[in-house]
């Protein structure tokens, strides 16, 4: 599990609800931003150069998000797609955060343990801040704990470069078992995912380097419950061979070998992804 940037995060919720109108009115339409001026504001500054290779704006529209829709990001790690989601939903619609059960996880560490533990509190507290909203405001929760009237509640449940971990730890069954509950019927779940090339032997690209084949996503889908919608190209990255030693994390923003070969990396850029829409199936 990623560290959640407290300080952006804060920043970000100050930004988001810095309006004239109270965060608890009942229409925040004048006062919302456009999607345009999330993705303008200074507050993306250190955020921006990612653009390039994640598209939100494109990858936003191609999973069909509305502003005044309830929509779930799981988790949300180092929120640089949070500091999207968050001040251009929040206005209108729902935003919600949610991850996996920290209990029934293994840890290599106590320090790494007491954070994943925390992460609830620690997410409410920083969006909260500035927010003008109570933290009991922000809904933030590990799907063991996922509150009963978010049930049948959801548009969109995004999930962001997290399939691999998800595989690999073998939880993905239960993250999409807490997406199907709590999605609408016909609601839709939206994965950007590290792509491993078609011919690749599955000792190439699992379980460590992060990549995962197409297929592979879609039969975990839809054996909990999916049908595929759509696919797209918009998160592509043919620079990408997706076979390094080092994993995913060989290439930006990692750069997991530092100095050794930066340049190389940096040419090729982030990772060749697959985007994909699934419906859930009622």
């Amino acid at each position: 599990m990623k560290p959640l940037h407290l300080a952006p995060l804060a920043a970000m919720a100050a930004v988001a609800f810095a309006s004239t109108v109270p965060v608890n009115a009942d229409d925040h339409s004048a006062s919302a931003p456009t999607l345009e001026e999330v993705l303008a504001h200074e507050r993306r500054d250190d955020d921006r150069a990612r653009d390039q290779y994640r598209h939100p704006a494109e990858t936003l529209a191609f999973f069909q998000v509305e502003p005044t829709m309830t929509v779930a990001e799981y988790g949300p790690g180092g929120a640089w797609y949070t500091r999207v989601l968050a001040p251009w939903i929040m206005p209108q619609g729902t935003y919600i955060a949610f991850n996996g059960d920290s209990d029934a996880r293994t840890y290599d560490s106590r320090a790494r343990e007491v954070r994943a533990k925390a992460w609830t509190e620690n997410f409410k507290k920083g969006l909260a801040e500035g927010s003008g909203m109570s933290e009991d405001d922000v809904i933030a929760f590990e799907i063991d704990e996922m509150p009963e009237d978010v049930a049948g509640t959801v548009d969109r449940v995004l999930i962001f470069r997290s399939m691999h971990g998800l595989a690999n730890s073998n939880t993905a069954d239960d993250v999409l078992d807490a997406a199907y509950t709590m999605l609408k019927p016909g609601g839709m779940v939206g994965v950007v995912q590290h792509r491993a090339p078609k011919d690749a032997k599955f000792s190439d690209y699992s379980p460590a380097p992060g990549y995962m084949k197409t297929e592979q996503v879609v039969a975990i889908f839809e054996a909990n419950g999916f049908e595929l919608v759509d696919s797209s190209e918009i998160n592509a990255n043919p620079k990408d061979p997706a076979n390094w030693e080092g994993g995913v994390w060989t290439l930006p923003p990692v750069l997991r070998y530092g100095d050794q070969d930066r340049e190389k990396y940096l040419a090729i850029g982030e990772s060749d992804r697959m985007t994909l829409l699934f419906r859930k199936l009622d």
